[in-house]
């Protein structure tokens, strides 16, 4: 349900030549200089003075035979820096394009070799170096292969992988859920690769239909564990990179009841990983020595909800940060209240908090050691914000802001791995996106025509068009909010009001951010056309207001996040006389889609008007490991996936009401199900609504000519007829 954040955020973070399988700045070793794909080149900058120099020409990219470059979607330097590996060709699964094809170029011999001759095109993924520089490992059709790059031997690791036995890579859930994709790991010492298999096969298909590719319907099947269902059962194997047979690592119980979303190696004969129940509230750290298999537990956290795992707190689950010569490593918990960073000894029996206070830190942005220093973004005083802090490694001072006071919105950053250099973007909801150049720590511009500050101090005082606020409800939750006023506003007239939402755990819709009070679903201006667009936050989002704000929604999702929706409402109609009560829209996406069916049919007395798109009905048709770390499991308590559910409540939906919903029919994630089983109970009720589905159209409804096109129009008229813009 995590389609909001592509639909009405715009990234704040500039991506250049980025690795596959990564994020961000793709740096040099020492931090001093960054590549960057710049058409058929691979150029290097060094700073300070971004002088570059071609690396790779577009004649080096060429294979032989080949009249034109590989088009390079991304690359990796080996560990000698004498190869790159090259991705291109690249195909989607699911989410992301993590299938395509590798060649490396060998910079002394001034060859490019494809890999994996033999497979499939576009069939490797995940492809990476040994940290010898020696070999490259990678997945092809869910087995782990390992490439002898001297002599291109290619010697199979595992050989029983199906599309449902799956060694090296995840299936749809672990992915979705946990973010996890690539599935092997190096070990230090370049003799031995860690990975996981899934064991799909105890999973049901999901069968969704295709009308529309062949005049005879086909299935089309996705291995999908619904809430309440098992998950897919897991082994974590090791084997020599020669090949061989695998040795199995023993974990903690039921490998078909519990999850390892994190799994690294610590040292050349040990795997450090991370282990959950099914309920995700327990958290084990385990060591397991390689050769005997064994695994031993050594730091343990638990929780009355669920325990958050790395990437809720950083672009993926992958790495372990180890500190002090693997002494010690870095740890994000929320034990005491609050999102915190712990340094942690490597037997787990002493730690420090080194970020101690009542805020959170929202994610780590880099670990320096060499200056002994933690970077990481919190917004202590405003949660719609956030902001560069950091704070000593050894835990011997309190954190320090690093963003300037004059840039009041939110910044990202990407620190070099020295310290000393970095890229930072920063917008607010007012404030389009700029980027420039840092010296860091000193935060300084590289040039003058960067400057943030300056250009900040440049740009002419105008009227904010997006307004924050704060609102109490009446049962006593204070809750943040944005509105965007009409054009010409006269407050002795009444304007309809449009609320956006979200309202889960995956999200949240108010920050201060550019994007936020941008409708890209509507044709036109809605400020111009007279409508108030607005949107208040509610318990159970991510926002950085400490744990009891965020885990309150559990086992209440479709309850308590609504009723502050509602309420929040509510305190707006009462605070702002200039909104017409009459005139109420809502409309929201996936988990903003259940909330905008919940909002009308909890509160038909508020919300007259309503967009709902890619909704879940019924909370018992998602997948287990979003459900059941939010709601629990349904077979311990079924009736909270009843009550919050908009098709227990769609029986309230009046005459006056006016709903339109929208699915695509090939959506993997909130399946169409989902609409087939809401204008079911809607028809058995006698209530009139209207409804539109998009063919074969997955979550985002974006594949097919004019599909978008026909989206926002339909959007754009609905809200008009039925809630006409306009001061009165």
């Amino acid at each position: 349900m995590k389609i909001f954040k592509v639909l009405f955020f715009l990234a704040l973070a500039v991506q250049i030549a980025v690795a596959q399988g990564g994020r961000g700045i793709n740096w040099t070793p020492d931090g001093n200089a960054y590549y960057r794909i710049e058409g058929s080149e691979i150029s290097k900058y060094t700073l300070p003075s971004m002088q570059k120099t071609v690396i790779v020409t577009p004649q080096q990219l060429t294979p032989k035979g080949a009249s034109e470059p590989l088009k390079v979607r991304s690359f990796q330097h080996s560990a000698d820096d004498r190869k790159i590996l090259i991705y291109t060709n690249t195909q989607r699964v699911w989410r992301y394009d993590t299938r395509g094809d590798y060649w490396v170029l060998d910079l002394d011999k001034n060859t490019l070799t494809q890999l994996g001759k033999g497979r499939p095109a576009s069939s490797l993924m995940f492809a990476k170096f040994s940290p010898d520089s020696k070999k490259v490992a990678y997945v092809s059709e869910s087995n782990v292969y390992s490439e002898d790059l001297a002599t291109n031997k290619i010697t199979a690791l595992t050989t029983n992988g199906t599309k449902r036995l799956i060694n090296g890579t995840f299936d749809w859930v672990y992915e979705e859920e946990f973010d996890c994709r690539d599935g092997f790991r190096w070990s230090p010492d370049s003799k031995h690769i860690a990975y996981w298999q899934i064991d799909a096969t105890k999973i049901r298909n999901f069968l969704m239909m295709n009308n529309i590719d062949s005049i005879y319907s086909f299935n089309v099947p996705v291995e999908y564990p619904k809430v309440g269902e098992r998950p897919s059962p897991y082994k974590i194997g090791v084997v020599n990179a020669n090949g061989g047979a695998t040795k199995w690592m023993t974990t903690p119980g039921d490998p078909g009841n519990t999850y390892i979303p994190r799994m690294e190696w610590s040292n050349a004969d040990e795997l450090v990983m991370q282990h959950l129940n099914r309920k995700q509230n327990e958290s084990q750290l385990l060591y397991t020595n390689v050769k005997t298999g064994v695994s031993k537990p050594f730091y343990q956290e638990s929780d009355k909800t669920w325990v958050d795992i790395k990437s809720r707190w950083a672009d993926s689950p992958e790495g372990w940060d180890w500190v002090n010569g693997g002494k010690d490593f870095i740890w994000v918990s929320e034990k005491d209240g609050w999102r915190h960073i712990y340094r942690v000894s490597r037997d787990g029996k002493t730690e420090k908090n080194l970020t101690a206070g009542n805020y959170d830190a929202v994610s780590i942005v880099l670990i320096d050691e060499k200056n002994n220093y933690v970077y990481f973004t919190a917004s202590p005083d405003n949660a719609t914000q956030n902001y560069l802090y950091r704070v000593k490694l050894d835990g011997s001072a309190a954190a320090e802001r690093v963003s300037p006071t004059d840039q009041a919105g939110s910044h990202s950053y990407d620190i070099s791995p020295n310290g000393l250099w970095a890229t930072h973007s920063f917008s607010n909801a007012n404030t389009p996106p700029m980027r420039e150049w840092l010296q860091m720590p000193a935060h300084k511009a590289l040039k003058d025509n960067e400057d943030i500050s300056k250009k900040l101090a440049s740009m002419p005082n105008t009227p904010k068009k997006v307004e924050f606020f704060r609102v109490k409800t009446e049962d006593g939750i204070e809750s943040d909010g944005w509105m965007v006023k009409p054009d010409n506003f006269d407050p002795t007239k009444k304007y309809p009001i449009v609320f956006m939402v979200y309202g889960e755990p995956a999200s949240s819709t108010v920050r201060d951010a550019f994007g936020t009070g941008r409708n890209g679903l509507y044709n036109g201006d809605m400020a111009k056309d007279g409508y108030i667009y607005a949107s208040v936050d509610n318990r159970g989002t991510p926002s950085p207001k400490g744990n009891t704000w965020r885990k309150a929604i559990y086992r209440n999702i479709g309850r308590i996040n609504i009723r502050d929706l509602a309420m929040g409402a509510k305190a707006m109609f009462q605070q702002y006389a200039f909104i017409d009560t009459s005139r109420v829209a809502v409309h929201g996406w996936s988990g903003g889609g259940a909330s905008t069916l919940n909002l009308l049919f909890q509160y038909p007395d508020m919300f007259k008007t309503g967009i709902a798109v890619a909704a879940i009905s019924n909370q018992l048709t998602y997948d287990n490991i979003y459900q059941e770390r939010y709601m629990g499991i349904p077979q311990e308590n079924r009736e909270d996936f009843i009550a919050g559910s908009p098709m227990t409540h769609a029986k309230n939906l009046r005459p006056t009401q006016n709903l339109l919903y929208i699915h695509g029919t090939g959506d993997d994630n909130v399946h169409y199900q989902n609409a087939e089983i809401l204008v079911n109970e809607l028809v058995k009720q006698n209530k009139q609504f209207q409804f539109m589905a998009y063919p074969n159209r997955s979550h985002g409804i974006s594949e097919g000519e004019g599909t978008r096109r026909h989206l926002n129009g339909l959007f754009t008229k609905f809200l008009k007829e039925h809630c006409p813009p306009g001061g009165r």
